[in-house]
């Protein structure tokens, strides 16, 4: 049905759109927890928190899965090259992810204020390293890491811990900060009333201020970057070998490079206006989650835009950089997958979509009160 340049394509969105599903749906439990010690001043506020995505939270974890399956399945070499280059970094994610089952299943097992203190500090790391190292590896896609492929496309890397964590990737890491910060003090607006949903709603004035401010600044820094741009014409249709093309990297803005031109500009003002949604939109509280939604989604899309056609561009060997045109599975696996998708994902959503309706409504102290023994 479709060639193999179009299956490039429509992957490379799907990638897009199973991120932007991780960072709106698992994005808004990882700030809950990371707002956790300022919004939950007692153990029944902090168990209200909780509870809020208690039921949920397992489920949000899907489109984690969903995404790193997706870059396995149609993008090999991406998924070999990131995970193999940030192995350290994902160690890391995956360390603190694993906080969160612990956390939530064993907090309430022992009534004593250290014990829960304990868990409350590893639900806090479960939502802040994810949400600083996503943003951390994001920031480093602009600038480029240090990979290569010798002469029988076997992968070697340079790439360190403390190199991606240079300046402007903690800048990034700090602008995803904020926006998973900001997604999750507009949940608990939904969420909860009195005491917490105050000290939610205080909370979104600045996240959103931390947000765009943070979020011009690393645009205008990137304006300053060197691009990496393709010499000559790429075989859209053309073999998965990364080496058969010839990459330069210029003194030019990203953002000027980019072949999106003006959907990248409406990407960064959609997402500049949802944190100002959130803001406007505080005490109608659904409406304000739904511009909170906004702010991940049109900052994953700006991000994709600005950087495509590369998936993972390379500092030491510019022409090693991973594209969207040299680094997926072959037609006939996407054309499956696809296949698949069409099926699955609505499902997904479906399904998604029936539990979110189901669990719907404020969480209130008389209900932890009520149910003290099956609740979080």
């Amino acid at each position: 049905m479709f060639d193999y340049a179009t299956l490039r394509l429509i992957w490379w969105a799907l990638l897009g759109i199973l991120l932007i599903g991780f960072a709106v749906m698992d994005g808004f439990d990882l700030g809950t927890a990371l707002l956790l010690p300022i919004v939950g001043r007692t153990d029944l506020e902090r168990r209200i928190v909780l509870n809020t995505v208690g039921p949920v939270w397992e489920g949000n974890q899907v489109w984690f899965i969903l995404g790193g399956g997706a870059i396995f399945a149609a993008w090999p070499t991406l998924y070999g090259a990131s995970f193999s280059g940030f192995y350290l970094a994902m160690f890391l994610v995956l360390a603190t992810l694993i906080l969160r089952p612990v956390g939530f299943k064993f907090r309430s097992k022992v009534d004593h204020p250290l014990w829960r203190t304990v868990w409350d500090w590893a639900l806090v790391l479960g939502g802040l390293v994810p949400a600083l190292v996503f943003g951390v590896a994001f920031g480093n896609l602009f600038l480029g890491v240090p990979f290569q492929f010798d002469s029988n496309l076997r992968f070697q890397s340079a790439i360190s811990l403390l190199g991606l964590l240079n300046p402007f990737a903690l800048l990034v890491g700090l602008v995803s900060l904020s926006m998973i910060a900001l997604h999750g003090a507009c949940w608990l607006n939904v969420k909860t009333d009195s005491t917490v949903q105050a000290r939610a709603r205080t909370v979104i004035p600045f996240a959103a201020l931390a947000y765009v401010v943070l979020f011009i600044l690393a645009g205008a820094w990137l304006s300053t970057l060197g691009s990496y741009q393709i010499e000559g014409v790429i075989a859209h249709n053309g073999p998965s070998n990364p080496m058969l093309k010839h990459v330069l990297h210029v003194p030019m803005s990203w953002m000027a490079a980019s072949a999106a031109g003006p959907w990248l500009w409406a990407a960064v003002g959609l997402a500049l206006l949802g944190a100002i949604g959130t803001v406007v939109l505080r005490k109608a509280p659904l409406m304000a989650f739904l511009s909170s939604a906004l702010v991940p989604i049109s900052t994953i899309t700006s991000a994709g835009l600005a950087l495509f056609p590369f998936l993972l561009p390379s500092s030491s060997d510019p022409s090693a950089s991973l594209t969207v045109w040299d680094a997926s599975s072959s037609k006939l696996t996407l054309g499956i997958m696809l296949g698949a998708v069409v099926i699955f994902l609505p499902i997904i959503i479906a399904y998604t979509s029936w539990v979110y309706y189901v669990m719907r409504g404020p969480v209130r102290g008389s209900d932890i009160t009520k149910n003290s023994k099956t609740a979080y």
